[in-house]
């Protein structure tokens, strides 16, 4: 996927990083060492082959001067973060951070180093696989998912704070934030703003049911999971998390809006009921907020064509009409 916060660095530079990472010993020559990753929407990622054979990925952070949206600032550090919990706290199979750098000395954003994971990436084999093996795969991504849910935070919002007491407070501010950066970039929406400030106002009682401040993915779809001899290989890409609801992950998305596949597997792996009459208002209200980020980013990213809005702009219209508003 093409877009403008892909931070791409010259063979020197990434030889510099090699050679800080792992010793001038294991700086490539000649060519043909340096792959790009090029399925990713917001990093930009290479396979690297060192001077040993040994084959590990770089990941490097967008440019200061790209403007991303407010949730995205330091992702390279929610990212590094979230993986220390994960690796500590449960065994859900994450990648090993080899080296982190955050000088900003070689290049000019935060980069890290992590081993080359030698397996399938579920979004990208699903569509060839048998649906009781991809069933599986998803029945097992939502027992993944509820164990990375049990770790506990110290309050609602960011992993680095500042923590609230109160879900409802803070998701209504994320809400508002993305309302915002679509706003100051003029984003066509296809509604007027204000009205969905209303729905969210209208329907934020429900919020309040949540009162356990739960780590949650956000970003954990089938194109995040590499899979390999019929098990989940490794979870990746973690920039997004924060401490909220775990209603709010991606496999419950599909409970509300059908583009996004039968949640069953997912949710029977989870271990997670038929969801009650105020827990789909939640969804509800999550489902809006992924929209909104789906049509509002195609501008920050630069994308070259219309496929993502395209796909987001009529299901933002489906999410406000699962709560309450259509077009007349």
């Amino acid at each position: 996927m093409e877009s403008i916060t892909k931070n791409r660095q010259s063979p020197d530079v990434l030889r510099a990083m090699i050679e800080r990472a792992y010793g001038p010993g294991q700086v490539p020559t000649g060519e043909g060492w340096a792959d790009e990753l090029g399925h990713g929407w917001f990093n930009v990622a290479y396979r690297i082959r060192l001077r040993d054979g040994a084959d590990v990925v770089l990941k490097i952070a967008p440019p200061p001067h790209i403007e991303v949206m407010t949730y995205e600032r330091g992702a390279m550090s929610i990212e590094l973060n979230t993986l220390d919990l994960i690796r500590t706290q449960t065994s859900v199979p994450v990648p090993e951070v080899h080296f982190a750098d955050r000088s900003r000395e070689l290049c000019d954003a935060d980069y890290f180093f992590m081993p080359y994971i030698d397996a399938d990436n579920l979004g990208i084999v699903s569509g060839e696989l048998p649906a009781a093996e991809r069933d599986a795969f998803m029945a097992q991504l939502g027992a993944a998912n509820r164990e990375i849910n049990s770790i506990g935070g110290p309050g609602f919002g960011p992993l680095a704070g500042p923590h609230d007491t109160s879900w409802r407070r803070v998701f209504t501010g994320i809400v508002e934030d993305v309302l915002t950066d679509g706003e100051r970039r003029g984003v066509d929406i296809g509604w007027d703003y204000d009205t969905v400030r209303a729905v969210i106002t209208e329907h934020a009682a429900s919020l309040d049911e949540v009162t356990e401040p739960r780590l949650v993915e956000w970003d954990l779809w089938d194109s995040n999971v590499m899979v390999r001899d019929g098990r989940i290989a490794c979870v990746i890409d973690h920039e997004r998390a924060f401490y909220g609801d775990p209603l709010i992950e991606a496999g419950f998305t599909g409970t509300q809006l059908s583009a996004f596949g039968d949640p069953a597997p997912f949710m029977r792996g989870y271990g997670h009921p038929e969801l009650t009459a105020t827990q789909q208002v939640r969804r509800r209200l999550y489902c809006l907020h992924l929209m909104l980020i789906m049509v509002i980013e195609t501008v920050y990213r630069g994308h070259t064509d219309t496929k993502q809005y395209d796909f987001a702009r009529p299901l933002l219209d489906e999410a406000m009409a699962l709560l309450g508003r259509t077009r007349r």
